[in-house]
C-alpha cells in the first residue's frame, strides 16, 4: 500500500469498517459553496428581544459549541431597528451549515468553526467576520462537520492559509483550498460522530462540576470575610461567634508592629527574558499565568537555561511564601512550594512572608484575593492608566484579621475546596487530551504533522 492510500486510513477504525478502504479526499471548496453574511456589530445586538438571530465570530472564538444547538447556546437577536428586509434567505443558517470565524489576533482562533445541527425553527444570520458554508450535496452528514474541521491536519492547513500581522485573517479563496477527507460510508460517519459527541458531553459535565465548585468558592468568600468598611463576616463557624471582632490593619502597620510580615520586592533591575531565551529545561521561570488554584504550577512554566537565568537575580523568594501578581497581570495569588532554583521578577510579584504566629500564610492567601481586597486595588487601578499596583499603594491596603484559630479554620475550609477544583481541574485536562489523542486516531493525517 503506497503513502497516499496509507495516509486516507486512520490509525483508529472501528471494527465494522475495517474493509471499508480509504477515504475521500476533497478540497473545502469541492465540497462547500459559501453565501453572503452580515457584518453587524455588538452595537445592533442584544439578547432581549427580537425576531432572528445572530453569530457573532467573538462568540465562534469563546463560547460556541462544536455543534451548534440553538437550544443550548446563548445567541444575541439583531436589535427591531436594524433593517434585514434585503438579505437574501439563502444566507440565513441552515442545518448542516458550517460557519467559520474569518479574523483573529490569535492564530490558534483563526478559522474557528461551528457546525449548526439544531435551529428549533428559529432564523439565525452568521454576522461580523464570518464564513458560511453550505454543502453543495449531501457528503457529509450533520455533526460530522464540526468535528472534521477540528482536527489537527485541517486546523494546520487554516493556520497556514490565514493572512495578515497583528490581525489574521482567512478568506473563501483560501479556505477553500485546503483538503479534507472523510469516509465514503455515513454509517462510518456517524459512528465517529457519536463518538466525540458522546465524549464531549462528558467532557461539559465535568467543565460544568468545575464552575459549580468556582461559583461555590466565589459565595464562601463573599461571607467569610467581612465587606469592606465591616468588622465581621457574613458567616462564622460555630465555635468562633462570640469572639471579637475582625482588625482591621494597612500592610504598613503589619510591617511595623511586631514584623507579622514581612513585605518584599524581590528582584530589581532585571529586564524579561526575550523569548529566543526559554528552553525546554533550565530553571523555571515564573510569570503570572503560573498562578494556578493558589499554587505555583510548574508544569506551566517555561524555562531558562542555567547560563541564561544566572542574570537574573533569583531574589528573596523561598519556600512558603505568598505572591501576589502585580503588574500586566493583577490579582492571582500563589503560595511558593519550592525549594528548587527559580525566577521570577519584581515586576511580576510582590512577596509576603508571615514572621510570627499571629497571621499564618495560608490566612493570607486567601484574604489577598477577598472582595474587599480587591476592591481596593481595582480603585488603585482604575485610577491609572497602567495595570498594575506599586509597591507603595499596596502598603496601604487594609487588611482585615482575625485570631489565629479562626484564620487556622478559613484557611482549612478554602484549602479543601482549592483541592477539590484543583481535582476537577485535572479532570477536565485528562478528558481532553484523550479526546484529541481519539481525533488523531479517528482521523487520517492529510498533511504531516
Amino acid at each position: 500500500m503506497n503513502n497516499d492510500t496509507n495516509k486516507l486510513i486512520p490509525e483508529l477504525r472501528f471494527p465494522e469498517f475495517v474493509n471499508e478502504g480509504k477515504w475521500d479526499e476533497k478540497t473545502v471548496g469541492d465540497i462547500y459553496d459559501f453565501k453572503v453574511t452580515n457584518s453587524f456589530s455588538r452595537e445592533n445586538l442584544n439578547y432581549d428581544k427580537g425576531l432572528v438571530k445572530n453569530i457573532h465570530y467573538g462568540d465562534i472564538h469563546t463560547r460556541f459549541n462544536t455543534l451548534f444547538d440553538i437550544l443550548k447556546e446563548k445567541v444575541p437577536y439583531i436589535n427591531l431597528n436594524v433593517p434585514i428586509e434585503k438579505i437574501r434567505e439563502e444566507s440565513f443558517c441552515v442545518e448542516g451549515d458550517m460557519v467559520f470565524a474569518d479574523a483573529s489576533e490569535d492564530l490558534n482562533d483563526i478559522g474557528k468553526s461551528i457546525e449548526i445541527i439544531n435551529l428549533n425553527g428559529q432564523a439565525v444570520l452568521p454576522g461580523l467576520h464570518t464564513l458560511l458554508a453550505r454543502q453543495k450535496e449531501r457528503r457529509l452528514i450533520t455533526g460530522f462537520g464540526g468535528h472534521l474541521f477540528k482536527t489537527y491536519s485541517i486546523r494546520k492547513q487554516i493556520q497556514r492559509e490565514a493572512q495578515g500581522a497583528k490581525v489574521l485573517g482567512i478568506s473563501v479563496g483560501r479556505i477553500s483550498n485546503v483538503n479534507i477527507s472523510f469516509p465514503k460510508n455515513p454509517k462510518e460517519q456517524q459512528k465517529i460522530t457519536s463518538c466525540l459527541s458522546s465524549l464531549d458531553e462528558v467532557i461539559a459535565a465535568h467543565s460544568q462540576k468545575l464552575e459549580v465548585l468556582k461559583e461555590h468558592k466565589k459565595g464562601l468568600m463573599q461571607n467569610l470575610f467581612p465587606q469592606e468598611g465591616e468588622t465581621v463576616p457574613k458567616y462564622r463557624f460555630p465555635e468562633f461567634l462570640g469572639d471579637a471582632d475582625w482588625v482591621e490593619k494597612s500592610i504598613q502597620k503589619l510591617i511595623d508592629e511586631n514584623k507579622i510580615i514581612s513585605h518584599l520586592d524581590g528582584n530589581h533591575g532585571a529586564l524579561y527574558p526575550k523569548a529566543e531565551e526559554f528552553s525546554k529545561e533550565g530553571i523555571p521561570y515564573i510569570s503570572a499565568n503560573d498562578f494556578i488554584s493558589g499554587i505555583i504550577d510548574f508544569s506551566k512554566c517555561k524555562y531558562l537555561p542555567l547560563s541564561k537565568a544566572n542574570k537574573f537575580k533569583k531574589g528573596v523568594a523561598k519556600d512558603g511564601d505568598i505572591l501576589f501578581a502585580h503588574n500586566a497581570t493583577v490579582g492571582p495569588v500563589a503560595k511558593l512550594n519550592t525549594d528548587f532554583p527559580f525566577v521570577i521578577l519584581s515586576t511580576t510579584a510582590t512577596y509576603f512572608r508571615c514572621d510570627n504566629k499571629n497571621l499564618i500564610n495560608d490566612f493570607l492567601r486567601f484574604a489577598l484575593t477577598s472582595p474587599s481586597f480587591v476592591r481596593q486595588y481595582t480603585r488603585v487601578m482604575s485610577q491609572s492608566t497602567r495595570n498594575q499596583i506599586p509597591i507603595t499603594a499596596q502598603r496601604e491596603f487594609i487588611l482585615q484579621i482575625p485570631k489565629p484559630k479562626e484564620q487556622q479554620k478559613i484557611a482549612e475550609c478554602l484549602s479543601s475546596l482549592d483541592n477539590s477544583i484543583t481535582v476537577q481541574v485535572e479532570k477536565v485536562e485528562q478528558l481532553k487530551l484523550y479526546k484529541r489523542g481519539l481525533m488523531q486516531g479517528l482521523f487520517p493525517k492529510v498533511i504531516e504533522e
